[in-house]
């Protein structure tokens, strides 16, 4: 079966075309960060109107770049939710149109599941059970993934997510957006023990996550020392992202270990800091568990997870209808 995969929900246009759910044909993905740099952050009307703009060339280099005809696409999907209300319309209404139109099955695919997915997409995939962390700018959510299908929500974020974090961090200190891979180059010049920025680990037993404490942190220290200095904004980007990574990092073997998991999958845009994957690991290693993180073009938002989830939906006939829409936080048909 070859499906084509749409995903919108925030500020990546993608779309992929992926076979029997585990073959990637192609991947296409066009990026908003020129224009939402200057804000520091994205911007949700400008999101939604540069979707528009790019969805159709997106699909059509996807198709082009798999080598097939419209004519041998089996099934469509499309990211659901949750996102931003505006980006998410574009990819959707237009998945579902395409597939309509052509009277294919379509599946609504939850934008987290599918993050877990894009481990799947590995040559080496993680084994049953696992503990997952789908961490990004807008989630940080721990779960225990036992099929294809059961994700168990054993944490989240009450506030900010990590990725946020980076990026109002990144903010403050002047440095750009986005904020995760500029931090993670500046923080390898520095020891990321300078400064000891909090740790939040909530109540004993607690899988949620607060990171709202450490960005105020930073900017109290930022406005205390006067920090302004490419070299002293190099030190608090490392002390950082050290808090944060030992956070994810102590609330990750926490999981497995309640668990009795030795295996434990990141994904999402944050999976892509090389720092964190390795610190991890080291950490991991420790417990005898092994850590499993997708390449980095699948860390971010793309297409490829998307395609790959709706197959397994669409296998199992799990579609959406006509009158189905999109939804921002909680699922709602």
């Amino acid at each position: 079966m070859i499906v084509l995969g749409i995903e919108s929900s925030c500020d990546e246009t993608a779309a992929a075309i992926v076979q029997d759910g585990t073959k990637i044909l192609s991947s296409v993905v066009a990026s908003q960060i020129e224009v939402h740099h200057k804000y520091g952050g994205v911007v949700p009307e400008l999101a939604s109107r540069m979707h528009i703009e790019a969805i159709t060339p997106v699909v059509d280099e996807a198709v082009q770049k798999a080598a097939i005809n419209i004519e041998d696409i089996d099934g469509v999907a499309a990211t659901r939710g949750p996102g931003l209300i505006g980006a998410l319309l574009v990819g959707f209404c237009f998945a579902k149109s395409f597939a309509w139109a052509r009277q294919l099955p379509f599946a609504g695919v939850n934008h987290l599941e599918a993050h877990i997915y894009s481990l799947f997409l590995m040559d080496n995939k993680p084994k049953f059970p696992f503990i997952a962390l789908v961490v990004s700018g807008g989630h940080t959510n721990i779960y225990h993934v036992t099929s294809y299908d059961n994700f168990e929500l054993l944490g989240q974020t009450r506030d900010d997510a990590a990725g946020e974090a980076f990026d109002k961090v990144a903010k403050m200190l002047g440095i750009g957006y986005p904020g995760g891979p500029i931090i993670e180059t500046l923080a390898k010049t520095k020891n990321p023990d300078a400064i000891m920025f909090p740790r939040t680990l909530l109540e004993k037993g607690s899988f949620d996550f607060s990171f709202s404490g450490i960005k105020s942190s930073v900017a109290r220290y930022i406005h205390d020392k006067n920090i302004t200095t490419k070299d002293e904004k190099a030190q608090v980007a490392a002390s950082f992202q050290e808090a944060v990574i030992d956070v994810l990092s102590q609330k990750l073997i926490n999981a497995a270990q309640h668990k009795k998991c030795l295996r434990i999958g990141i994904a999402g845009g944050v999976s892509a800091n090389q720092t964190f994957v390795k610190k991890l690991s080291k950490r991991a290693k420790s417990k005898n568990i092994k850590v499993f993180s997708p390449p980095v073009e699948l860390c971010g938002d793309n297409a490829a997870m998307i395609a790959a989830r709706g197959y397994t939906m669409i296998q199992q006939g799990s579609l959406c209808a006509l009158d189905h829409d999109v939804f921002s936080r909680t699922k709602t048909d």
